[in-house]
């Protein structure tokens, strides 16, 4: 439910550790006093004079590049903003208030937090106290300016009555009541070597939107973000949606443009999507007067032959024989290789029947760019031995399109699976116990059954479970049995679906 909530306070802390709180990273703040549990606050950053030591010494070394961030920021902001305005974009509700008075737990609470075992011992010193505060936080849905306050504040004021709402939560209620009974109970970080690695890849991630991918990918597998991952429009990749359109130029005619260049605009496309499915696209063959248009070497040889217009013409399997075999100048690597002619319309008998004892396969633009849409939508899913099994000789656009859907049914049937252990994981959402349950293949094969089509047996069901934990891919957890039957699998995080 969308609560909408009124607060009138700040809190103030350090503006990392409000950075690590809206990233996820953190669920807990360290306090200067008891903060009773249900209030709410709007959360205010300081500077580095909040902090008892060094910023050296009073975070973790993993955590710095996002520390120093934080604090060079707030120093900007301070200093170019003449009306000495902070932005606030979150507020929080404290849902617990631990008073740690001994020092014998600070190594393990340091491991799961960004204070180092020193900051924590030295707060412990200076106050007798250490006050942790679980917060709740919440998305500011537009960030509010005051006033910069003094800095040696526990709370401020907020300049008026401030009606927020929980439409945006950092974390689910899931994912925070297993954040909270892990940090409560003191249970060690499952994955501290990631969570070094998503701080080493932060910095990078501002400019870098491969390691900002990597970074959310990790986020996601430990648990700092919870929304479903929807994969957002790559305008890097906008060319896939041309693929058809340069190939097919009855679509729409190219002004102004020569036969030549609207044929090398298609083949550099068509190199440029082979290369995208995973081909290693060889420049020493690249097409042009007396060449072939593509030679892949990799992972196995393809030669190929791209013709943009209205139709193909009837001596392209001539040409690609022809030109095929004395550019490789291997009449063996030729026979050897797939052979593919790439081009609109439907071909015409006389086409076929070349193509057919040539052993060449005819593909139409559209299907290609099916297979890049594919791609692109399922990173790695286009498995190109597999693929070359349907390249049939002749007309082969009907058996592409075979093997596309059978790539999407084996997606959806592992998407299904990630969802039957969620939803078996949550069956009682109010009970913690249920929220961290693992469970056999043979739970969650029974759920899966009861909800879907066609019923799957548990050694299907534990080949799939044992891919969908790995290492490699993490949406699910594993812990070993001692055999396959004794495994138990839990729901770590939703399989991406981007986008149409």
């Amino acid at each position: 439910m969308n609560q909408l909530v009124s607060i009138t306070t700040a809190l103030c802390l350090p503006a990392p550790d409000i950075e690590a709180l809206i990233q996820g990273q953190t669920i807990a703040v360290l306090s200067r006093m008891f903060i009773r549990p249900g209030q709410k606050f709007a959360i205010y950053p300081t500077d580095s004079s909040t902090i008892p030591l060094s910023v050296e010494r009073y975070y973790h070394s993993s955590f710095l590049p996002i520390a120093h961030t934080a604090f060079a920021k707030l120093n900007c902001q301070e200093f170019f903003l003449a009306s000495e305005i902070i932005s606030i974009k979150a507020w929080t509700k404290c849902e617990l208030c631990q008073i740690i008075n001994s020092a014998e737990s600070l190594a393990a609470l340091s491991s799961l937090t960004i204070w180092t075992q020193e900051a924590l011992q030295e707060i412990l010193k200076q106050r007798q106290n250490i006050f942790l505060a679980y917060l709740r936080v919440y998305q500011l849905l537009e960030p509010l300016e005051i006033a910069v306050q003094p800095q040696n504040r526990q709370f401020v004021p907020l300049p008026y009555s401030l009606t927020v709402s929980q439409a945006k939560p950092v974390l689910s209620d899931r994912t925070f009541a297993i954040r909270k009974h892990q940090l409560e109970t003191l249970q060690p970080p499952l994955h501290p070597e990631l969570e070094d690695l998503q701080s080493a890849l932060a910095s990078l991630a501002i400019t870098n939107t491969a390691a900002k991918k990597l970074e959310q990918d990790i986020k996601a597998f430990l648990g700092w973000i919870s929304e479903e991952l929807i994969e957002q429009p790559n305008p890097n990749l906008a060319w896939i949606n041309d693929i058809a359109a340069l190939g097919d130029r009855s679509i729409k005619q190219d002004e102004g443009k020569s036969n030549y260049q609207a044929g090398t605009d298609f083949e550099n496309i068509v190199r440029k999507s082979l290369e995208f499915l995973g081909f290693t696209v060889d420049d020493f063959h690249r097409g042009g007067a007396g060449g072939v248009d593509v030679f892949c070497s990799k992972p196995y040889p393809l030669v190929g032959e791209c013709k943009a217009g209205k139709k193909i013409p009837n001596t392209t399997a001539v040409q690609l024989l022809n030109l095929g075999t004395l550019r490789l100048k291997s009449q063996e690597l030729f026979k050897q290789a797939a052979k593919l002619i790439i081009g609109p319309g439907e071909p015409t008998t006389q086409l076929k029947d070349a193509a057919i004892i040539q052993g060449m396969s005819i593909i139409n633009p559209e299907t290609l760019e099916k297979l890049v849409k594919l791609q692109s939508k399922y990173p790695n899913s286009v498995d190109l031995f597999q693929l070359k099994e349907y390249l049939k000789v002749g007309q082969s656009d009907q058996e592409v399109e075979k093997y596309i859907n059978k790539v999407n049914e084996d997606i959806k049937l592992r998407l299904q699976l990630v969802q039957a252990a969620k939803e078996i994981s949550e069956q009682d959402n109010k009970s913690l116990k249920a929220t961290s349950q693992s469970f056999t293949v043979t739970e969650i094969r029974a759920h899966y059954n009861a909800t879907h089509n066609p019923k799957l047996t548990d050694e299907t069901v534990r080949d799939f479970l044992i891919e969908l934990s790995s290492p490699l891919t993490g949406y699910l957890g594993r812990i070993k049995g001692e055999d396959w039957k004794s495994d138990r699998f839990y729901f770590l995080r939703d399989l991406p679906t981007p986008k149409n």
